[in-house]
C-alpha cells in the first residue's frame, strides 16, 4: 500500500486542478477576456463594469478556504500592507464594503479619543457635492452632522471648488467629504488647500478612483486617495479591482486615526490586538477605564458604539493578487476611455465628452456622455436605445442626491438637517443628461467599436 499523499502534495494538487477548472469556466472574465470569434454584436451584452479575473484569484481564494482561517487573519493583515504601499500611505484598514469604509471614515472623525476643536459633533456642517452615490453622504447624516451640498460642474463631473468658500460658516464647518467622479479626480489642488486653510478634515471617496494620478503644482504626481487625512476604496465588482464585496479606509499620514478606525470596525472596543493575539497592550487586566473595575478584560472594554464590517480573509487573498493587477487595469481603462472618445469624436452634435480634470491622468471609471439639450433625444431615451442593443449603461449615480427620496424625507422631517448651498443647477444638468458606459478592462476592441458604432446609430 503506498503512502498517503501529504497535505503539501493535496494542496498543489488542488491548486493545478483549480488553475484548470477557472481556465475552462471563467475564460470570459479575463482581461478583454472575451475574443472577438466569441462576441456576436448585438446579442453578447456589453457590459457597463464587471469581474475582472484568471486563475490565480480562485486559487488564492481555495487556497486560503483549505487553510480555513475565514475570518480577517494573515492574508488581511498582508492585503492592508501592500494597498498602503500601493498608495503611499500610512495604513489600510480592509472592511466589507466601500460604503462601510465612508461610515467608518466619518465615524472615526467623531472619536471622543480627538482634540476637541477637530472632533465632529452632532450638529457640525461637513461639505460635500450634490451630484454622485448617496454612501458618500449617508455617513454624515448617520453621525447626526449636517450636509452642505455644493453645485457640480458637468464638464468634469465634480464639485464646484469654487463654490467651497460661500459654503464654509466659521466654528460650524468641520470636514469636506466627496469622491472623485468616475475616476476623474476633483480639484484637490483648491480643495486640499481649503482644507488647510480652514484647518478641516479632508475626506476622499476613492471608491471609483483606484489608480488616478494628481499632480499639486511644484509637487510630484500622486495616486488619489492620498492627499486627505482619510480616504477610502471600494473593491465591489464593477470597481478598479475586486474582493466580491469589500473595501477599505485608507491613513493617510496620521497613525492614531488606525486604531480609532479599527475600533468602529471591531465592534467599538477599546483593545488592538489583532484577530487571534491577545495582549498585545502588555497589560490586558491593568486598565482602569469608565466606571469598569480595575482590570477588566482589555478585550471586552469599548470606547465607541461600533460595528462589526470586517471582510474574510479569503476575499484579501482575492484582493492581494487583484491588486497586483492594478496597472494593467489602469493602463487598459485609460486605453479603452481614449477609444471611445476618439471613435465618438464627431459627435458633438449630440453630446458634451467629460474633461478629464486639470493636473490629472484618470483611471477612468466610465466614460461619460452628457447629452446636449439640443439633441433630438434624452438621456432617458438614449439609455433604453443602448439597453435594447445590449450596450451596458448606467445614469450618474444618484443624479442630484437633493432630489432622492430619501434626502426629501429628511429635510420634510428636519429642515436644518441638510444645507443647499446655490440652486445645484450643475447636478440637475447631470440628473438629467448623464450617463456612462463602460470601459473596464474584460472589453474587447470589437466591443468598443460596436458601441460607436450603436452610438452613431442611435443618433442618426
Amino acid at each position: 500500500m503506498s503512502d498517503p499523499k501529504s497535505l503539501k502534495d493535496l494542496a498543489a494538487e488542488i491548486d493545478v486542478l483549480v488553475r484548470e477548472y477557472s481556465a475552462r469556466a471563467h475564460a470570459v472574465n479575463g482581461p478583454a477576456g472575451q475574443s472577438a470569434a466569441s462576441f456576436v454584436p448585438g446579442k453578447t451584452p456589453v457590459p457597463y463594469a464587471g469581474r475582472v479575473f484568471t486563475g490565480d484569484e480562485v486559487a488564492a481564494a481555495v487556497r486560503t478556504t483549505l487553510d480555513f482561517w475565514l475570518t480577517l487573519g494573515p492574508e488581511g493583515a498582508a492585503f492592508e500592507q501592500e494597498l498602503a504601499s500601493t498608495l503611499g500611505v500610512a495604513h489600510s484598514v480592509a472592511v466589507n464594503s466601500g460604503s462601510s469604509a465612508n461610515l467608518l471614515a466619518f465615524s472615526a472623525l467623531t472619536s471622543p479619543k480627538l482634540p476637541k476643536s477637530r472632533r465632529i459633533r452632532p450638529g457640525d456642517e461637513v461639505i460635500t457635492c450634490a451630484a454622485g452615490f448617496p454612501t458618500t453622504v449617508a455617513p454624515i447624516v448617520q453621525n447626526g452632522a449636517i450636509p452642505v451640498f455644493i453645485d457640480s460642474d458637468p464638464a468634469t463631473g465634480n464639485a464646484r471648488a469654487e463654490m467651497l468658500e460661500e459654503a464654509f460658516v466659521p466654528g460650524k464647518t468641520k470636514a469636506v467629504m466627496m469622491a472623485h467622479t468616475l475616476g476623474n479626480p476633483f480639484n484637490l489642488e483648491a480643495v486640499v488647500s481649503f482644507c488647510k486653510r480652514h484647518e478641516l478634515w479632508l475626506i476622499e471617496d476613492n471608491c471609483d478612483a483606484l489608480g488616478s494620478r494628481y499632480t499639486l503644482p511644484g509637487k510630484q504626481s500622486r495616486l488619489t486617495g492620498s492627499f486627505g487625512d482619510l480616504s477610502t476604496q471600494s473593491f465591489y465588482p464593477p470597481h478598479h479591482i475586486t474582493m466580491g464585496e469589500g473595501g477599505a479606509v485608507n491613513i493617510v499620514s496620521h497613525p492614531p486615526l488606525k486604531t480609532i478606525v479599527e475600533s468602529f470596525r471591531d465592534w467599538g472596543r477599546d483593545c488592538w490586538c489583532e484577530s487571534g493575539k491577545d495582549n498585545t497592550c502588555g497589560k490586558r487586566f491593568e486598565w482602569k477605564q469608565g466606571d469598569l473595575p480595575k482590570g477588566y478584560d482589555h478585550k471586552y472594554i469599548y470606547s465607541h458604539l461600533g460595528y462589526n464590517l470586517k471582510p474574510l480573509d479569503i476575499q484579501a487573498a482575492i484582493g492581494r493578487v487583484q491588486l497586483r493587477r492594478l496597472p494593467e487595469f489602469t493602463e487598459a481603462r485609460r486605453a479603452n476611455w481614449s477609444t471611445l472618445r476618439e471613435g465618438l469624436s464627431d459627435l458633438g452634435e449630440f453630446f458634451e465628452f467629460m474633461a478629464p480634470t486639470s493636473g490629472s491622468i484618470p483611471s477612468w471609471f466610465g466614460f461619460m456622455l452628457l447629452v446636449k439639450k439640443t439633441a433630438p433625444f434624452t438621456a432617458v431615451e438614449l439609455s433604453r436605445r443602448l439597453d435594447e442593443r445590449k450596450v451596458g449603461n448606467r445614469r450618474l449615480f444618484g443624479g442630484n442626491l437633493v432630489r432622492q427620496p430619501a434626502f426629501m424625507e429628511l429635510k420634510r422631517d428636519n429642515p436644518a438637517a441638510l444645507r443647499v448651498v446655490g440652486d445645484l443647477a450643475g447636478a440637475d444638468e447631470l440628473m438629467n443628461r448623464a450617463l456612462f458606459v463602460g470601459v473596464y478592462p474584460g472589453l474587447t476592441r470589437p466591443m468598443l467599436d460596436y458601441v460607436v458604432e450603436i452610438l452613431h446609430d442611435v443618433t442618426r
